[in-house]
């Protein structure tokens, strides 16, 4: 990585998603979605984003984010690629690695990762507050993600999932 980009990133995590949340003012969030977009090149650049404080990108590298999204506070972003008219609820957690676990005569924090696996979030999906996806899952067009839920394979477009791991529990 670039000494440009660790300082974008530093400008980001040491200034820019500690700005106060949009509901105060919303130029803050005006500030955060234009650095996301211009300066880290993560979100496409939209009136309609909304990204707001303690949203954690990773280094940026592996997120790809569409347009009209709502990002909400604390959401966390290891890894992904995120269509567009995407709602992210607080607390979200997108994962895209995972420990290795599969030796026992070595200490799981030795084995170290598996191969990154960046989810995709397709075009029109909520997802609700607390959820976390994991490695490699792909949830389908306008499909809606309870709060909470673990999801842990792949969504299909238009169903409501919940639950650990999450289960479908009906179709839109």
């Amino acid at each position: 990585m670039g000494m440009l980009r660790k300082l974008a990133l530093a400008g980001y995590y040491g200034l820019v998603s500690h700005l106060p949340h949009s509901r105060y003012v919303m130029l803050f969030n005006r500030v955060r979605c234009w650095y996301v977009a211009r300066v880290l090149g993560v979100l496409e650049a939209d009136p309609g984003n909304f990204v707001e404080p303690g949203v954690y990108l990773s280094d940026g590298t592996t997120v790809r984010i569409g347009k009209c999204c709502q990002i909400n506070e604390n959401v966390f972003i290891q890894g992904a690629r995120i269509g567009s008219f995407v709602m992210l609820a607080p607390g979200v957690a997108i994962l895209s690695r995972s420990h290795r676990f599969d030796r026992k005569d070595v200490p799981m924090v030795l084995q170290g990762e598996e191969a990154p696996a960046p989810p995709v979030i397709e075009d029109d999906v909520w997802i609700g507050r607390n959820a976390v996806v994991m490695p490699g899952v792909r949830i389908g067009r306008g499909a809606i993600v309870g709060a909470g839920a673990v999801v842990t394979r792949d969504v299909e477009p238009g169903a409501i999932v919940g639950g650990v791991p999450a289960v479908l529990i009906r179709n839109r």
